[in-house]
Order: structure tokens, then C-alpha cells, then sequence
């Protein structure tokens, strides 16, 4: 098998790897912390709210789209990181830091979950129950996620286009099977800019590796 000249560079690269490393650290530290934040924040809801979306409109039956369309986009961008090494330090890192930082706003904010709702987790797998549990609603990750990748990526535009209307997608999926509230999801796109300046600020050699043609 030939290996891209360029993506060996890379692998032989100490600064890159400890990056690497320090990537997926970091990413575990916030799974893990997303897991006890939502748990909590499930665990603690309170009464739900009204809201001038969902309290219009029907639920609908988007339980295939809410599990199986982030892993579309996760594909896609693990195929994209293939074929650009050097990019995959700062996605991590700022991935990290958007679930770590979700982590603390879920543990702070306790408003029961829309009580005509889709329920996710009965018919999922198992894994599932390691990322959402109900009452992990402020704010929206299905809408936050795509959106940072949507601003990372927003110079190569296609791409960043292409994140852009997922999140807006997903943004609409979730309002439809209520299973976030309004503010959820418009509080995402103003909350995760802010995180992508963060991170380009904390993680600033890894960006401007990322920056690299």
C-alpha cells in the first residue's frame, strides 16, 4: 500500500503526535463528561415550558434521521481528515471543548423535557444511552456540532456550506420531534461560535497547523 509522502511526514512528526494524542484525550474527557452532566441534568429536570414552536406543531416519527444522520456527518468528516492529517488536531480539540463546555451549560439548566415528545431509546441500541438521556436539552448538539464544523471548515465553502444545512437539518429535526425546545436550538449557532473563537485562541498551534495548505 503507498503511503501519501506528505501524510508520512505527519505520522513521523512528534509535534503532530502528541497533538493527536492530546486530541483524543481531550475528547474522552468530554464524552465522559457529557455522560455524568446528562445523567444529572435527567435526574434533576424539573416541570417542561411552553414553547411557540412545539406547542403548534404536531411530533413526528424523525427517530432514524436523530440517530443515524450524525453518523452520516461523522463519516464524512472522518473521510475528509484522511486525506488532510494535519486539519485533525485542531477538529478534535475544538470538538472537545464544544462537548465540555455543552457539559457544563446541561448540568446548570434543568427544565424537564417537552411532554408530548418522540421518545429516544426504546427501540435504539445501547450505545445511544451514552449520549442522550432526555433532559440534556440546553442546548441543542445536533444543531451545535454541524455549525462548528460549518465555521472550521467555512473556507474550503462547499464543505462548509454542506455543514451549515446539516445543522439548520438537524436544527428542524429535532423542533419536529420536539425533543429539544426553541431556544435549545437557536442558542446553539450564537453559543458555538463563540466556542469556535475559543478554540482558536486556546488551541492556536493547532490551528495554524490546520491553516496549512
Amino acid at each position: 500500500m503507498n503511503i501519501n509522502p506528505k501524510h508520512l511526514t505527519y505520522l513521523k512528526s512528534k509535534t503532530y503526535t502528541i497533538a493527536i494524542i492530546d486530541g483524543l484525550i481531550l475528547v474522552g474527557l468530554s464524552l465522559v463528561a457529557n455522560f455524568y452532566a446528562g445523567r444529572f441534568a435527567t435526574f434533576s429536570a424539573g416541570n417542561s415550558v411552553n414553547d411557540i414552536v412545539l406547542s403548534n406543531i404536531p411530533v413526528y416519527d424523525v427517530h432514524n434521521i436523530f440517530i443515524y444522520g450524525p453518523i452520516v456527518m461523522w463519516a464524512v468528516l472522518l473521510v475528509y481528515c484522511i486525506n488532510k492529517p494535519h486539519q485533525l488536531p485542531f477538529i478534535l480539540k475544538s470538538i472537545a471543548l464544544f462537548i465540555l463546555i455543552r457539559s457544563a451549560f446541561v448540568s446548570l439548566t434543568h427544565i424537564g423535557p417537552f411532554p408530548d415528545r418522540l421518545i429516544i431509546g426504546l427501540n435504539s441500541a445501547n450505545w445511544m444511552k451514552l449520549f442522550t438521556f432526555g433532559g440534556d436539552l440546553f442546548f441543542s448538539a445536533h444543531t451545535g456540532l454541524p455549525f462548528l464544523l460549518c465555521l472550521i471548515f467555512w473556507k474550503e465553502r462547499v464543505l462548509g456550506i454542506l455543514f451549515l444545512a446539516t445543522s439548520i437539518f438537524f436544527g428542524i429535526i429535532v423542533l419536529m420531534g420536539h425533543l429539544h425546545y426553541s431556544i435549545d436550538v437557536l442558542s446553539a449557532f450564537f453559543i458555538t461560535y463563540t466556542i469556535y473563537d475559543l478554540a482558536k485562541f486556546l488551541f492556536r498551534n493547532d490551528f495554524a497547523m490546520f491553516e496549512l495548505k
